[in-house]
């Protein structure tokens, strides 16, 4: 249930928008608009900064074949995926991950409130409800950018539609239904909307739930779980299940030119199991209110918004696949009591947040050749992250991993985009934010060294921490200057330079244990590792040159694109072997082929390469239209200090697809291949992978109201392991730093065959 003040919120946006803008409605119906309609979208400038967008045929397509939005964007150009759970992959932009992005979900700014990132921005969007998804890759313009040095995601629901002047109530909607063989995957979808000229009252619904999913071959030498009588098959992966549902109620008004929509969001993940991380997510809830106005007027565009996004809860413990039980006394996994020194269940974890934002934004039209867009935000983001005494060694206190976090951002921009004639195009501009962050005191299970505690050292940990200013502010500046140069209408070539700047998030700045059990429960990378944070991190600062060189017939028929570029970051927040502490041991500093405890320090790091990307008709012919699309990614990234390699930057990619259309028919072979992932941390002790390519089958077929897609991932069952995988800590005793195999990747999906139904109506 929506707390009350949510739906005060939109009482409130309603009777604002009532007392407002109806009124400009009703007179439109008497006599003419005293604004003229305008078309703003159709006056702007092109955008200055290429972006891309995934297709809807794509969007479409691959509804169906996975539950996990951030996967829609797996062939954009610059864009790969760490492995986590089923709906929450992180998307990375040229080696730059998670909150290194900026991503924007129907214009808030999500924050993923967990020690271990489970609840990523896009993993509240279910693929079936996204209108467009768009990624800036090369140079981010200061308007949609900000608290990032990599690119910006932008991710849409669909936007709401009106009954046409004197039409009668628009009714529309559309119902799904999935099933993926791989995994036991099955659920569905649906969205409703009645719609007069003014009013839209909508509704869109989801569901999806999964079994673990199997690789291709045995991949571990064991089958224990810790769990007494349960066992898992060699080529099972553990802790990949997972379950979802979403819930989205809007009320959109129109008046004129102006247009007020608000959302009510409700999203419960009753659980989703992590192959790559030690504790599972076992309950989240998402609560969110988010009312936006677009104005169009003769000088430009207005937009604001208002949006509070509330987490509670956020729940971590042991899932089905790891070990629950621990005993001194009893066999391996039998349940003991009571609980105490000697008997502990699990090691629940909890989380809960508050983000709320307000964006403001205006394009102002100067001229016909010159466009001016300013705006502002403010946002405050709170934390507190929790863990509650469950016996043994987590007890007999709170464990304050977190106490009251503050994340506050304020922030201003200017951008001017000039068409200087037709073949020039430039774009100029500035962005300041100013970023506080803040944190209560902290203490461990144990106020005191007792004998069970002396070697987890939390109090002396918290002491240390406690002694210490936690409030930080960080006064950061983003430049953009970016020139496009259009010769004729076969060509576009862009080149632009860009200063970024992020500030560390809560995890890293205001974690404190060097204790290996706790540290390895503050790990959003999924290494297996244990991490500590660093209350004296600096910004990191972004230098970044881009070029897009970007040839296309008239029609767009056929085009190919590259993209390189280079990225010196100063202050780039790496990891080290701690040096001081209960875990950080000489043994731990020297360690070689197992998981160790790191602490986040600046560092100089720097990142190049170039993505490539195409698509060419073939032939046009009675059995149908057949065409070619290629894209291949290289990044490199390197830490300037040690020479070390950067952690989790995807190897050398490509995808090859061969596309055919006839009528109500859309089929693709897809061919994904990547070389050998031998550039790895060694600070990190990061798990090399093996060269691979997977071959992936999917037809399509379009008739009146009704769409059926089928499709086959993996179609020859090969066996490999995802580049950005992680580590496999999925099974066993997970809660000992090195009580689980090192070495072990994170195997990809074999075989899998799909099926997807939809009705429109």
């Amino acid at each position: 249930m929506l707390q009350p003040k949510y739906v005060s919120l939109a009482i409130v946006s309603v009777l604002v928008f009532s007392g407002v803008c109806l009124p400009i409605a009703a007179m439109a119906q008497e006599q003419e608009p005293v604004l003229e309609e305008v078309n703003v979208q159709a006056d702007k400038l092109q955008p200055a900064a290429m972006s891309s967008a995934v297709s809807t045929d794509n969007l479409q397509q691959m509804r169906a074949a996975t539950s996990d939005t951030a996967s829609l964007l797996a062939n954009t150009p610059g864009v790969s995926l760490y492995s986590a759970g089923g709906v929450s992959s992180l998307p990375a932009i040229h080696g730059l991950a998670d909150d290194r992005l900026r991503i924007k979900v129907d214009g808030m700014d999500l924050i993923a409130s967990c020690p271990n990132h489970m609840n990523p921005p896009l993993s509240y969007l279910d693929p079936a409800s996204i209108g467009t998804l768009t990624t800036y890759a090369g140079i981010t313009p200061v308007s949609v950018g900000g608290d990032s040095i990599g690119g910006t995601i932008i991710a849409e629901t669909r936007e709401p539609v009106f009954a046409a002047n004197g039409e009668d109530l628009l009714t529309q909607g559309e119902m799904g239904a999935f099933y993926r063989s791989n995994g036991n995957v099955r659920g569905g979808n649906i969205a409703v909307a009645a719609a007069s000229e003014h009013i839209n009252l909508s509704y869109t619904g989801s569901s999806v739930q999964s079994d673990n999913y199997k690789a291709a071959d045995d991949f571990k030498t064991s089958t224990a779980t810790g769990r007494l009588g349960h066992t898992l098959p060699q080529d099972e992966v553990g802790s990949s299940a997972y379950e979802s549902i979403n819930q989205t109620l809007g009320l959109a008004l129109k008046g004129g030119n102006h247009l007020l929509d608000t959302q009510l969001s409700f999203q419960k993940v009753p659980e989703q199991l992590y192959p790559n991380q030690r504790m599972d997510m076992l309950e989240n809830e998402q609560k969110s209110i988010n009312t936006r106005y677009v104005g169009q007027f003769n000088w430009g565009e207005l937009e604001a918004q208002v949006y509070e996004e509330q987490v509670e809860p956020h729940h971590m413990d042991f899932g089905d696949d790891k070990r629950v039980w621990y005993s001194m006394m009893m066999p391996v996994g039998m349940p003991c009591s009571p609980i105490g020194p000697g008997c502990a269940y699990g090691m629940p974890m909890d989380t809960e947040s508050t983000n709320t934002g307000i964006n403001l934004k205006a394009d102002i039209n100067l001229d016909d050749r010159n466009l001016l867009r300013v705006g502002g935000l403010y946002q405050e983001y709170s934390l507190d992250d929790w863990w509650e005494p469950s016996g043994g060694m987590m007890g007999p206190g709170v464990f304050v991993n977190i106490n009251n976090g503050q994340r506050d951002r304020a922030g201003l921009f200017s951008e001017w985009e000039s068409r200087i004639n037709p073949e020039w195009l430039t774009l100029l501009g500035v962005r300041y934010e100013a970023v506080n962050m803040n944190a209560g005191d902290v203490q461990g299970y144990e106020d005191t060294n007792g004998m069970m505690m002396m070697p987890s050292n939390q109090r002396a940990d918290a002491a240390a921490f406690n002694a210490e200013d936690h409030e930080r502010t960080d006064d950061n500046w983003d430049l953009t200057a970016l020139t496009r140069y259009t010769p004729d209408t076969n060509a576009d070539i862009e080149f632009g330079v860009s200063r970024k700047t992020r500030s560390p998030n809560l995890y890293e700045r205001y974690t404190w244990s060097t204790w290996g059990m706790a540290s390895i429960m503050n790990n959003f990378v999924g290494d297996g590792n244990g991490y500590v944070g660093n209350i004296d991190l600096d910004p990191e600062v972004a230098n970044t040159v881009s070029a897009t060189f970007d040839f296309h017939s008239t029609d767009r028929q056929w085009e190919i694109k590259a993209t390189p570029f280079y990225s010196r970051v100063d202050d780039y927040i790496d990891a080290v072997r701690c040096t001081s502490g209960a875990a950080c041991t000489p043994m731990n500093q020297m360690a070689r082929d197992q998981f160790v405890v790191l602490k986040y320090e600046n560092q100089e790091a720097e990142l190049y390469g170039v993505d490539l990307s195409g698509r060419m008709p073939l032939a046009s012919t009675a059995a149908g239209d057949f065409g070619l699309q290629g894209l291949v990614n290289y990044t490199h990234g390197e830490n300037r200090d040690t020479d070390d390699d950067l952690y989790n930057v995807m190897p050398l990619n490509a995808t090859l697809t061969l596309t055919h259309k006839l009528g109500g028919w859309e089929n693709g072979i897809e061919l994904v291949a990547a070389a050998a992932k031998d550039d790895v941390s060694g600070v990190r002790n990061e798990i090399k992978t093996a060269g691979y390519s997977v071959t992936n089958l999917r037809t399509s077929y379009s008739w009146e109201q009704v769409r059926v897609d089928v499709g086959v991932d993996n179609a020859f069952d090969k066996m490999y392991y995802e580049p950005l995988g992680g580590a496999y800590v999925g099974q066993g005793t997970t809660m000992g730093i090195n009580s689980i195999p090192w070495g072990v990747g994170v195997p990809g999906m074999g075989r899998s065959v799909y099926a997807g139904i939809t009705y429109r109506f």
